[in-house]
């Protein structure tokens, strides 16, 4: 696993549980800016896995 991995799985992590405070917190901005960052965070994560199997098929 690299850092890439590591870094985006726990953005995805802090954006789900801003996601739930916002809803539990009826939150709207808090919400959304939970999902931004999960989404960020599964974009990075994929960039890292992108990079693993690079670097398996070389």
């Amino acid at each position: 696993m690299n850092k890439d991995q590591v870094k985006g799985r726990v953005e995805e992590v802090k954006g789900k549980v801003k996601e739930a405070a916002g809803v539990i917190l009826d939150d709207k901005g808090l919400e959304i800016e939970g999902n931004v960052r999960k989404n960020v965070g599964k974009v990075q994560s994929g960039l890292g896995d992108l990079k693993q199997d690079i670097e398996k098929n070389n």
